[in-house]
């Protein structure tokens, strides 16, 4: 059987990779002339910029996507750091009880706990009930790994599910309690407002947050040394080792279908490649608009085309900086206050920003010298997006004019700064557009609504469509990488049970 699968991203490859395990011919067909989809990184000089990865859930062995990550790289040879500080956070107002303005986010749950109460023992059950939800997630899989297919879950795994009693119960107690929720319970008001600028101001699920935490209390969350495109280079030479093939510099521009079922994919340039599967690793909203022509919909798509807002993740603006100075004394990932708002031109406005320093990882820039990329997101994309398609020049004009913006803010934070610039380069919503066709730019798919744990608004398949599937952070709320590892490996093992063929890993 042949398959043609759309992006060469981590989705596209894993399933790529899972489906020549097991005796499937596949052909993975991608719009640039590097493997990575949204993990990209790039050169700039001797710089390599770096716009998505952070840290890698399944790191080590504290995790079970280890294991699955393990079936397609060979872990223990990737470097990998761990923070001892997710990220600080500075406040705008209020210090601690020792004079200190900046909340530190410790990555050990019991070094976090310890440090909270001596801040605010007067929020002592408060504190202890938020760790108490990391210490219970630690002993659990998270997010669980049974199979998401109900055919291969067998009477003994959906029994298993009874051991999660403990962590349902933390699950009902915590699901509707948002950062901004908590804070308001707090008494103490350094704590309080670090809870408020966890998302620079903006609501968020605590869980999103713990469960995260939990992974990263057991080393298992850390950061691979070369970023991303190290880390993809990974997966796609494992899949050219299992025989797979991928077509670069080669956009798919339609889905070809013949009546109900899928034929092949148009290139293009015009080639047509025929096979009896497609999946598409791609965007979700490209491939039933633009590859399907909108022919295979429901009610349902169209409600979820129609309105973006907040259902989709934001973009993001980035000024990236290769700079001649190691400033190893800053923080890894810092949130802080600018001294005056900086207004987009999308409209929208800044009052905080969210830097991250790049020493800890010497493959990204020459010695001495490291990266540096201020992050701005935003729910304004179609700006951006319109505004390049419109008018480039202007498009140029006005990204450059606010990047200099935000590099005067930062040198007001850091003074000298812009003097120790060798190359800059910056990354609007329509380059994520633009390079990946991610809907909107966003940066990662669905967001997860009112229920976190409840299924994703897309299925695998479409409507009146056979031969078709989706893979990828699109089928999962909350998105990254892990996810649409995990959604892809549930693919082919579909896939797989669909030809009665035993699902297996070599």
């Amino acid at each position: 059987m042949k398959i043609a699968i759309i992006g060469a991203g981590i989705s596209g490859l894993s399933v790529g990779c899972y489906l020549q395990m097991n005796g499937f011919e596949t052909e993975i067909y991608e719009k640039n002339i590097h493997p990575g989809g949204l993990c990209a990184s790039w050169k700039r000089g001797d710089f390599t910029f770096d716009g998505c990865l952070q840290w890698v859930m399944g790191s080590d062995s504290g995790s079970p996507f280890y294991g699955l990550w393990n079936e397609l790289i060979d872990m223990p040879s990737v470097e990998f750091v761990n923070h001892d500080v997710r990220m600080d956070i500075e406040l705008a107002v209020n210090s601690d009880r020792h004079g200190n303005k900046v909340f530190h986010l410790y990555t050990n749950i019991n070094r976090l706990e310890s440090y909270m109460l001596d801040i605010a023992p007067e929020d002592a059950l408060l504190i202890k009930g938020f760790i108490g939800v990391m210490r219970t997630m630690k002993h659990y899989e998270m997010p669980p790994m049974l199979d998401n297919i109900p055919e291969l879950q067998p009477l003994r795994k959906k029994m298993a599910m009874i051991t999660y009693l403990p962590l349902v119960w933390q699950y009902l107690k915590w699901k509707n309690q948002t950062n901004l929720t908590f804070a308001r319970k707090l008494s103490n008001p350094f704590l309080k407002e670090a809870f408020e600028l966890l998302y620079d101001g903006d609501e968020q699920k605590l869980l999103i947050l713990t469960m995260p935490l939990s992974v990263f209390d057991k080393k298992s969350a850390g950061y691979p040394i070369g970023g991303s495109m190290k880390f993809i280079s990974h997966i796609a030479t494992r899949y050219g080792s299992l025989g797979g093939s991928i077509h670069y510099n080669s956009p798919v521009k339609r889905i070809i279908t013949n009546g109900s079922a899928v034929r092949g994919v148009l290139l293009e340039n015009g080639t047509e490649a025929h096979a009896d599967l497609v999946i598409s690793a791609a965007d979700w909203h490209y491939t039933v608009f633009e590859a399907l022509e909108g022919k295979f919909v429901n009610q349902k798509i169209l409600e979820l085309a129609k309105n973006t807002k907040p259902k989709v993740y934001p973009s993001v603006f980035m000024v990236l900086l290769g700079v001649n100075k190691t400033y190893k004394e800053q923080p890894h990932l810092i949130k802080f206050p600018v001294e005056s708002p900086a207004l987009s031109p999308d409209g929208t406005e800044y009052r905080r920003m969210e830097l991250h320093f790049y020493h800890y990882d010497p493959a990204l820039a020459p010695k001495d010298k490291t990266i540096i990329a201020a992050s701005l997101y935003t729910n304004n994309s179609e700006y951006w997006i319109n505004l390049r398609a419109g008018d480039y020049d202007q498009y140029i004009k006005s990204k450059t004019q606010f990047a200099e913006l935000i590099l005067d803010q930062l040198d007001k934070k850091i003074p000298g700064l812009r003097q120790s610039v060798e190359v800059m380069d910056v990354v609007t919503p329509a380059t994520y557009h633009r390079y990946t066709n991610n809907w909107m730019g966003s940066v990662q798919g669905w967001m997860p609504g009112k229920d976190i744990l409840a299924a994703s608004p897309v299925d695998m398949t479409l409507p009146g469509l056979s031969g078709f599937y989706f893979c990828g952070h699109w089928t999962v709320p909350g998105g990254g990488l892990p996810p649409s590892l995990k959604s892809s490996r549930d693919l082919a093992q579909r896939i797989c049970l669909k030809n009665k063929k035993r699902f297996r890993i070599r």
